[in-house]
C-alpha cells in the first residue's frame, strides 16, 4: 500500500514525462497484482486452516497433471534459458482432490523457476510405489541454509528477502497445509549455492 500511495502521489506531477508516467503506472499495477495475490492466499490458507475446504476425490492420472502445470511456466524459462528435465512413471493413477494438489505444483514450480538463476536447471520426477506417488521437484537454484530450511513452511516467511517482491510468504505453507489434508508427506533438500529439492510423496488410493 505504501509502494502504491508514494506513486499515486509522484504521478500527479504535472511535469512528469510520459516515460516516468508509464514507469510509476506500472509499479502501481505490479504492487496491486502482488495485494491481490496475497488476500487470494490468505483466504484459501484461512479456509484451509479452519477446514472449510473439504477434498473432493476423483481418480485422475498424475503424471499428465503436472505436465499441465508445468507447461504453464514455458515462456518463463525460455525467457531465462532453464533447461527443463522430466523422468515421470506412465499411469500413475491417484484418488485425490486435483484442483488442491494443483496448487501444491504451481507453488513449487513457481518457487523453482524464481530461484534458478539464468542458464540454470529445474527437473521434475515422478515415481510410484504400490501404495504412494512420490513427486520430486529439483532445481539448482541458490539453495538455502539449513536455519532456513526449518522454517519455509511457516505462514508469511521469506528467508531470501532478495526475491521479496516476488512473492508473499505464503505458497509453502498453503503446500504444506495441502499435503496435510490429503494425509502425504512433503520435505525438502537444500544446499546454498547448490539447489533445493522438494519431494511430496501422496497416497494412491
Amino acid at each position: 500500500l505504501a509502494v502504491m500511495q508514494n506513486y499515486g502521489t509522484m504521478l500527479q506531477q504535472p511535469t512528469l514525462s510520459d516515460e516516468k508516467r508509464i514507469e510509476y503506472a506500472k509499479t502501481i499495477t505490479d504492487s496491486s497484482r502482488r495485494m491481490a495475490d496475497m488476500m487470494t492466499n490468505i483466504l484459501k490458507l484461512n479456509r484451509l486452516e479452519n477446514q472449510q475446504i473439504f477434498p473432493q476425490a476423483t481418480e485422475y492420472d498424475l503424471g499428465e497433471q503436472l505436465c499441465e502445470c508445468l507447461l504453464r511456466y514455458e515462456n518463463v524459462w525460455e525467457k531465462a534459458n532453464i533447461d527443463i528435465e522430466t523422468e515421470i512413471e506412465e499411469n500413475v493413477h491417484i484418488k485425490a482432490d486435483s484442483e488442491l494438489l494443483s496448487l501444491v505444483w504451481s507453488n513449487l514450480f513457481s518457487n523453482a523457476f524464481k530461484f534458478t538463476p539464468e542458464g540454470g536447471k529445474v527437473s521434475l520426477t515422478l515415481t510410484a510405489t504400490d501404495h504412494h506417488a512420490i513427486v520430486k521437484v529439483q532445481d539448482t537454484g541458490c539453495g538455502m541454509s539449513p536455519e532456513v530450511g526449518a522454517h519455509i513452511f511457516e505462514k508469511f516467511y521469506q528467508g531470501d528477502t532478495s526475491h521479496a517482491t516476488q512473492g508473499n510468504g505464503l505458497g509453502l505453507a498453503l503446500v504444506k497445509r495441502v499435503v496435510d489434508i490429503l494425509q502425504g508427506e512433503i520435505s525438502v533438500e537444500s544446499m546454498v549455492g547448490v539447489g533445493t529439492t522438494f519431494t511430496v510423496k501422496i497416497r494412491r488410493a
